[in-house]
């Protein structure tokens, strides 16, 4: 049984949101709080956390900002903002998936059962390593020497897939259709984005050597250091 956390401050997309996922089996959480939800997610194994963006006490991206500090369970962002801006920072900050407001609760189930699915593969990919530098799948981290950090799901994945295939380069399409299985279309500045995430992570934990690097009309590729 997957255990869930729904958060939003709208009784009835609450009540709405808790029936349909109950129906489909879930054990599920709810709160209405962004501070409430932070214990929660604190003192609970969760499989998943269903997160509205608009919350009264704190914004759902300041609470995802704050928890991808301590887990790395999928985060899918529910709202009303529909611009592609707010989209892009949601998942730069650490979101997996977001989904705008009215939404289908049959599509909302489908996507958190893959984030889900996605973070408990029978068989875990395993460790990356690279000199004093590692890609750890468990934990959606890497390490160099004694410092580590964390990655949003959307962030690893891409991190993942280039550094099992060092010095290749692979274009946004290619890295779409790989690692999500589905066509780029106007997806490339939201690649962009990330991209810029996972090199400003890697940057602050080993400022002196460049892991993903970018080759002008080409495409991306991880490039190990040679310590």
């Amino acid at each position: 049984m997957y255990k869930i956390l729904i958060v939003d401050d709208d009784p009835i997309t609450l009540k709405d949101n808790r029936t349909y996922f109950e129906s489909l089996g879930y054990e599920v959480v709810c709160t209405d709080t962004a501070r409430a939800a932070e214990e929660i997610i604190l003192s609970n194994a969760l499989d998943c956390i269903i997160l509205d963006v608009d919350l009264p006490d704190m914004n759902g991206f300041a609470l995802c900002e704050k928890i991808r500090l301590k887990t790395s369970v999928p985060i899918i962002f529910l709202s009303g903002y529909t611009e592609e801006e707010n989209r892009i920072r949601g998942l730069s900050i650490g979101g997996d998936d977001y989904v705008c407001k009215p939404y289908s609760l049959k599509e909302l189930g489908l996507r958190a059962e893959a984030r889900i699915r996605s973070g408990r593969a029978a068989q875990p990919p395993k460790t990356l390593t690279f000199g004093s530098f590692s890609i750890c799948p468990a934990s959606c981290s890497a390490s160099y020497e004694d410092r580590s950090v964390v990655f949003s799901s959307y962030e690893f994945d891409v991190l993942y897939f280039l550094a099992k295939h060092p010095q290749e380069i692979y274009t946004p399409e290619q890295i779409y259709d790989s690692v999500w299985k589905a066509p780029i279309n106007k997806g490339h500045k939201s690649l962009q984005v990330i991209m810029g995430r996972i090199r400003k992570k890697l940057y602050e934990l080993c400022p002196d050597h460049d892991y993903i690097q970018t080759k002008r009309y080409k495409g991306y590729l991880f490039v190990p250091s040679r310590d």
